[in-house]
Order: C-alpha cells, then structure tokens, then sequence
C-alpha cells in the first residue's frame, strides 16, 4: 500500500500523551459514585482549566511541572464546584499517574514497532507521570522515547518543546510524523515543521490557527495505512 502523498519517508512517530493515547475523559470514572451528577462537569473543567494553566505559566514565565499544574487546575474544579473533600482530591490526583488508555494503542503501536519504525511520546506531562501512564499499561516495549516538556521548562505549543523531539531522535522535523488529538496541538506541531495527523475521535470543528494538520483521522488504527506499512 502507498503511503499518504505528505508523509512519505517518515521516520519516526511521536505521539501527545493525554487526549491521544490516554483517554482523560474517562480519568475521573472512578470516583463517580463519589461526585453524582458532577462527575462530567468536573472532567470537564478540570481539562480545561489544566489546559489554561499551561499556556498562561509560558506566557509568564512562571514554569512549574506539569503534576503540579494539574494539582492547581484541580483545584479550581473543586472550588468551583464546592467540593471540599481533601481525600476525593487525593483519589483524583492519583488516577492521573495512570489514566484509561485507548483501545487503538496497543495495536497501532505494536503495528508500527513490527516494521522498525521509530516511535515516542512528547508530552506536558512530568517524567514522573509519563513513567506512571506508561509503565501501567506497558508501553516500554513499543516505544523507544518518551520526552517530557520538563526538559524544556516550558509548555506546549512553545516551539522549543517540539524542538525535543527531533533532538531526542535525531531527525529532522518533516521526517516526523507527529499524533495528536488536540486540535491546538496539531498546528502548533504543523507551524514547528513537523507532518501532523490530527486525531479528530470527537468531530470537533477545526481551529483557525496557522498551518493546517496534514491529515485528519478518526483513529490511531488508520497510521499504518496512512504511512504504507
């Protein structure tokens, strides 16, 4: 099968941790018997204020690992929800050290190692966490990297993080295929240099950022096809 006309001659994949390979919408499953009906709302403002404090940090030059922005982000969920439960916090907190995975992983990545392709993780998260996510559903052996943003001491979509990765691997940024779900994510990835599939799983509108994601996917499992293995 040929290869994508753009992603011809990839050498390595690099793939966004959270939203691509682990599902945070379900993180806080767990502890619904615990949170009732403000389960979904809490999911949902935990992310985007996690979100929110990445890139207001960066742009104050106020650099914290991503654990604790997390713990920040948590809780001004909780507030806003008046919740104060400092064991539920605890419980939260430590589902991030290993979250739900997405079925099409495995396979994918698999898929890719079978055919000596290279492959890594480049994420906000801290080492600590990353270490947590993929040692708990044991990634090891179907990724050669995983690069945390801590080296950089800034978050995405600053431009020296995805600079990491083709440090990291050696390789130049248009022989990377970079994986994310996050639409902020895949432009930033795109304007860097590097060929972008955007995982669009939810049908979410495009942004109207600065450079356009290669391809739009559905799912991890259409890489393959899409690169000719």
């Amino acid at each position: 099968m040929a290869p994508h006309p753009s992603l011809a001659n990839t050498a390595a994949c690099v793939f966004d941790a959270y939203g691509t390979l682990f599902d945070v919408t379900r993180l806080v499953e767990p502890c619904r018997d615990r949170l009732g009906d403000k389960t979904d709302v809490l999911a949902r403002l935990w992310r985007e204020k996690q979100l929110q404090y990445t890139w207001l940090r960066s742009l104050m030059g106020v650099h914290i690992d991503f654990w604790h922005v997390t713990g920040e982000a948590l809780d001004h969920a909780l507030a806003s929800l008046k919740l104060e439960d400092p064991r539920l916090r605890s419980m939260l907190m430590q589902l991030y050290l290993e979250p739900p995975i997405f079925g099409d992983v495995v396979p994918m990545l698999t898929a890719l190692k079978a055919r000596k392709l290279r492959t890594a993780i480049l994420s906000n998260g801290s080492t600590t966490m990353l270490a947590g996510a993929v040692n708990g559903h044991n990634l090891r052996g179907v990724l050669d990297l995983t690069i945390s943003v801590d080296e950089a001491q800034v978050f995405k979509p600053h431009p020296s993080v995805y600079k990491l990765a083709t440090t990291k691997l050696g390789i130049e940024a248009e022989k990377i295929l970079f994986v994310s779900s996050n639409g902020w994510d895949a432009h930033a990835a795109k304007h860097f240099g590097f060929r972008v599939a955007w995982v669009n799983r939810h049908g979410q509108t495009r942004e109207t950022l600065p450079a356009q994601p290669d391809v739009e996917i559905k799912s991890l499992t259409e890489i393959p096809a899409l690169l000719g293995l």
